[in-house]
C-alpha cells in the first residue's frame, strides 16, 4: 500500500504572508561591517548579460571572456534629513537639519532650522541618520525615500557633521565589493493555494476542488491553524539577498550604458549605477536598500571580473 504520509507543503519560514509595511525594510545594524555610510538607497533598472573578463585565481575560466547575468541598478544622490542620537538603544532626540522642499511630500518641516550644536544632548551612545534620496536626478519619480542607516566612523558627530547639507554620492558607500540587496519581492496580490504553497493538484474527479487541500483542519482542534495552506497574498514581502557581487559602479558621466530608447519599463540612467551579478528582487523602478556585507563569504569574495561591455 502506498505510504499515506505526505511532508508539509510550503516553508513556515516567513510567517504571516502579508503585504510588507514598509517600502523599504528596516536593517539591524549592529552586525553590518564596514566604514563610511553603511547603507544607500537604489532603484532597479533591470537586469542585463555582460561580457566580462574572469581574473579569478585557479577559475577554470581565467583568462577568458564569459557573459554573466547581472542587475542594473541606479543610485542617485542623498541627503541627511535628521540625526538620531540613542541611549540604551531608544532614540533620545531627533534633530531635523534639513527641510528641501523635496521633502515636503512626504514629511512636515519646520519653518526654519536651528543650529546643530546647540541641539546635541549632553548624553548619547549612538547614532545614527535619517537619509533621503534625490529621485529627481533619475527619470522615474520626484518623491524622495526616507531610510534609517547607521555608519561606522572613529568620531561619529565628526564625521555627522561633515555629511550636513552635501549631496552624498555612490562613492561614498561602496569600500567593498559584496553588497546585500534588501527590498520586496513582485506583488501578485490574492492567489490559491497551489501557486503560494506548491501543494499537489489533486484528481481531476474530485467534487470539492481541484485545486485546493483535501482538508482543512481535523475535528479537534475545532479550528483552521496557520499552517493549512489557503488563498492569500504573495508577494510585496520583504527579502534580503546576501553577498552579491559588485561587477562594476560607475557614473553615467564616465560610462554610458543606455541602450537607444532606455531600458524597457524604466526608462534611462541619468545619474549613478551600479552592476551586481545576479538577480534582485523586485519589478523595475522597486526601490533597494543596499548595505555592506552582512556575513561576508569566501567564495564570492575571491571571484574577480573585468568588464569589457554591457550587451544589448
Amino acid at each position: 500500500m502506498a505510504k499515506l504520509s505526505n511532508p508539509h507543503a510550503g516553508s513556515l519560514q516567513f510567517w504571516p504572508r502579508k503585504r510588507a509595511e514598509k517600502i523599504i525594510p528596516s536593517v539591524n545594524w549592529q552586525p553590518v561591517k564596514g566604514k563610511g555610510l553603511l547603507g544607500f538607497i537604489a532603484y532597479k533598472v533591470g537586469m542585463a548579460s555582460v561580457l566580462v573578463k574572469d581574473n579569478t585565481p585557479d577559475s577554470m575560466t581565467k583568462g577568458k571572456k564569459i557573459v554573466l547575468p547581472v542587475t542594473i541598478l541606479e543610485i542617485p544622490n542623498i541627503k541627511v534629513y535628521s540625526v538620531r542620537f540613542y541611549k540604551f538603544g531608544k532614540v533620545l532626540k531627533d534633530v531635523i537639519v534639513s527641510n528641501d522642499k523635496e521633502l515636503k511630500r512626504i514629511v512636515k518641516l519646520p519653518k526654519q532650522i536651528l543650529p546643530f550644536d546647540f541641539l546635541i544632548p549632553k548624553d548619547y551612545d549612538d547614532i545614527k541618520i535619517i537619509i533621503y534620496s534625490l529621485p529627481k536626478q533619475t527619470s522615474i519619480k520626484k518623491t524622495p525615500d526616507l531610510i534609517e542607516i547607521a555608519f561606522a566612523a572613529d568620531d561619529k558627530l565628526a564625521f555627522v557633521k561633515s555629511l550636513l547639507g552635501k549631496e552624498l554620492s555612490l562613492k561614498e558607500f561602496f569600500t567593498s565589493d559584496l553588497v546585500d540587496a534588501r527590498g520586496l519581492t513582485i506583488g501578485k496580490g490574492l492567489v490559491g493555494p497551489v501557486k503560494r504553497f506548491g501543494i499537489t493538484l489533486k484528481q481531476h474527479k474530485t467534487e470539492k476542488g481541484v485545486r485546493r487541500p483535501g482538508s482543512l483542519s481535523p475535528w479537534h482542534p475545532a479550528r483552521v491553524t496557520f499552517r493549512t495552506p489557503m488563498a492569500g497574498q504573495l508577494g510585496m514581502f520583504s527579502r534580503v539577498h546576501y553577498n552579491l557581487k559588485v561587477i562594476s559602479a560607475s557614473s553615467i558621466t564616465e560610462k554610458d550604458i543606455n541602450p537607444s530608447g532606455g531600458f524597457k519599463n524604466y526608462g534611462k540612467i541619468k545619474s549613478n549605477y551600479i552592476l551586481i551579478k545576479g538577480s534582485v528582487q523586485g519589478p523595475p523602478k522597486r526601490q533597494v536598500l543596499l548595505t555592506q556585507s552582512y556575513r561576508p563569504t569566501k567564495s564570492p569574495a575571491k571571484k574577480k571580473y573585468e568588464l569589457i561591455e554591457v550587451l544589448r
